[in-house]
């Protein structure tokens, strides 16, 4: 009787564990939303990935001059086409984030023909996984966009014109292989975010690092608390912010022995050159009004010029730069805004650095936020040689250009 007792309580007890483990190993059903993309979940939840993709479809004509408004030239391409996947493994604090890009106008195709360290199209242009221990403290380590100016760190497709400033294209910092750090502390409405990273210096996908390493830091400072949605990382006030917010921040980063003339970016240098870039910049939304500018600087220990056996000369490209912006979004989600960017390069490269003045006028249409949206613009653009004063350049080009994305 007691070895009947015996089986039959073992037998509930295993039908138990098998309908456990039965219910446990049911598949999560694949979910969307717009927030997150296409979704996937283990039946434990210990492992999650997210899908996403995007595209940039642009048509843009340039003038011969500022008098000759016939085309001198077009652009129609997919400027960028994209797939990223994030989500967490075994525990929500590690999580990972991986961005592909498929379009040429988007795989860099150009830089393999100026420098070494990357001789094949950039595939992959994000890398990384993450560890966050506490809501204070994340470390990451791979390939990612450094903490520099604050146009650069915001997506491409969270743009309020259909591409970056001219500043942000000379002075930006990219993206670079290290280990990262972020600290974020909150006191009452105020919240302050340490950026950090220590990096090869050599950019995305290189093929070897030297024996120098790049330094990078960047302190955000919001007194009026978190911006809606985020909104600190995208451009334009498509949130139309019911407070008055705020973003100041400042960055330092410090590439020793760098091999190229833009740092991460750029054809290769003659000969290792340590530089310095100085970041600044202030970020204003309120009710559909927004005003951003932001100021670099980079400069060289001694001249910034190498020259080879035959005398041909390379050069870091120094200088300064402002961007300005200024924009209202109403609330049927059409935007208007302008633009204006000036470089002045450092004086020992006034023969071969252009002086570039660009103001610029801009019509978005947001449709989904800036998942899917359409962009007009129309710029000015004018160069000047300041060794000669000549003036190079003086010219229009207009863009439009569809955002369409989940």
């Amino acid at each position: 009787m007691k070895k009947l007792t015996l089986l039959s309580f073992l037998t509930v007890v295993l039908l138990n564990v098998s309908a456990q483990e039965t219910k446990t190993i049911t598949p999560k059903t694949p979910y969307f939303s717009f927030k997150s993309g296409l979704g996937f979940a283990s039946p434990d939840s210990s492992y999650s990935m997210n899908i996403r993709f995007r595209m940039q479809h642009r048509f843009l004509m340039n003038t011969v001059d500022d008098e000759d408004l016939s085309p001198a030239s077009w652009e129609a391409r997919v400027r960028r086409c994209r797939l990223s996947f994030t989500g967490h493994a075994y525990s929500p604090k590690l999580t990972y984030y991986l961005q592909l890009s498929f379009s040429r106008g988007d795989m860099d195709w150009s830089v393999t023909d100026v420098t070494t360290q990357n001789v094949s199209p950039n595939v992959v242009r994000d890398a990384m996984v993450f560890y966050k221990p506490n809501k204070h403290i994340q470390l990451g380590f791979g390939q990612t966009k450094l903490p520099g100016n604050r146009q650069r760190v915001c997506s491409s497709g969270s743009l309020q014109f259909y591409d970056r400033s001219p500043v942000n294209a000379t002075f930006t910092l990219d993206r670079d292989f290290g280990v990262f750090a972020n600290y974020t502390m909150h006191s009452g409405n105020f919240k302050a975010i340490l950026k950090t990273a220590i990096s090869s210096g050599e950019g995305r996908n290189s093929n070897s690092s030297n024996a120098g390493l790049a330094y990078t830091g960047r302190l955000e400072l919001l007194p009026c608390g978190d911006f809606t949605d985020g909104g600190d990382y995208f451009e334009g006030d498509v949130a139309r912010e019911e407070k008055l917010k705020l973003s100041f921040a400042g960055g330092y980063h410090f590439n020793d022995m760098a091999v190229r003339t833009q740092g991460q970016l750029g054809k290769d240098l003659y000969a290792p050159k340590s530089y310095n870039v100085y970041l600044a910049d202030f970020l204003l939304k309120y009710k559909g009004l927004a005003i951003s500018s932001e100021y670099i600087r980079r400069d060289t220990h001694g001249s910034p010029i190498t020259k080879n056996a035959s005398g041909s000369s390379r050069f870091v490209i120094t200088g300064d730069g402002i961007n300005t912006q200024l924009s209202y979004c109403f609330k049927s989600r059409w935007e208007i805004a302008a633009r204006h960017s000036l470089i002045t390069p450092h004086k020992d490269i006034y023969s071969q650095q252009h002086q570039i003045n660009q103001y610029g006028v801009g019509v978005t249409k947001y449709i989904m936020k800036h998942k899917v949206k359409t962009q007009l613009n129309v710029f000015y653009n004018n160069e000047r040689n300041l060794a000669t004063q000549k003036e190079l350049i003086s010219n229009y080009f207009a863009a439009f250009q569809v955002e369409f994305g989940i």
